[in-house]
């Protein structure tokens, strides 16, 4: 055995060469991949209390770090077209007494026989391991809904128009990174028996953290921070391109 060690000696030193290489390039994999989950970002949008259209509509930071939460945009998309609002700051109703005493992070309780009203914005850090919830999906679809002027009974629209998906979309910093990162995700909406239900159309978030996709909302926050922007629709466009020519119809005629 000991000959043919010795006769074996140089095929056996680069064998155990390449075992070690092996090895370490696995060790170094592991620690590489326990580095990068523990550093990437990670928001999750969910629902709360309920299932239904009158759940709460929950943001948790899962990530290692704190998030600074520098943009929610909401986009109500229709049978006429589609609606998109920034929904970061917003009127919320609460009781007295209702608001944390740590901050307005997520512990308020919502109270349909309000009293008061506070203006609130989400905007600023989410802890590690922090939530927050801004609102009920109600509330959201019936603001976007108010800001074109649909007109509502509770939550389903008047006439034959249909609401069929409702994205939020989240914009943030993470830590102490440059390049802004952000979330998404989308919910079905579907009239059943005169009430309108939701059901999300993946069962996780989407993480919006490539450099491409970071690059793109760098650009979507500085066209926001240039334009002041609170809202935009293009709901009923053909409606109001038919106005328009009525509109001008009526003005040749007289």
């Amino acid at each position: 055995m000991y000959d043919w060690i010795a006769e074996h000696q140089k095929v056996l030193s680069v064998l155990a060469s390449l075992g070690s290489v092996i090895i370490w390039l696995v060790y170094a994999q592991l620690l590489y991949l326990g580095f990068r989950r523990q550093r990437s970002p990670r928001l999750i949008i969910n629902r709360g209390r309920n299932k239904n259209i009158n759940a709460l509509c929950l943001i948790s930071n899962m990530s290692a770090e704190a998030i600074f939460i520098e943009y929610i945009i909401a986009e109500l998309k229709t049978s006429e077209g589609t609606i998109t609002m920034d929904v970061t700051d917003f009127e919320q109703e609460y009781d007295e007494g209702d608001e944390d005493p740590e901050g307005k992070r997520g512990r308020s309780t919502l109270n349909q026989r309000s009293i008061s009203v506070m203006n609130n914005t989400w905007q600023g850090p989410l802890e590690s391991g922090g939530f927050l919830h801004i609102g009920t999906f109600s509330e959201l679809i019936q603001r976007l809904a108010g800001d074109e002027g649909i007109r509502m009974q509770e939550n389903v629209p008047e006439g034959d128009l249909e609401f069929t998906r409702l994205t939020l979309r989240l914009i943030g910093i993470y830590g102490p990174e440059n390049m802004p990162i952000g979330a998404e995700r989308s919910f079905d909406l579907s009239l059943n028996a005169n009430r309108l239900s939701l059901r999300p159309t993946s069962w996780d978030t989407k993480k919006l953290v490539s450099v491409w996709q970071r690059r793109k909302l760098r650009k979507t926050v500085e066209t926001l921070n240039a334009t002041d922007f609170s809202s935009a629709s293009s709901f009923r466009r053909i409606d109001r391109k038919e106005e328009v020519e009525n509109r001008s119809a009526n003005e040749q005629l007289e």
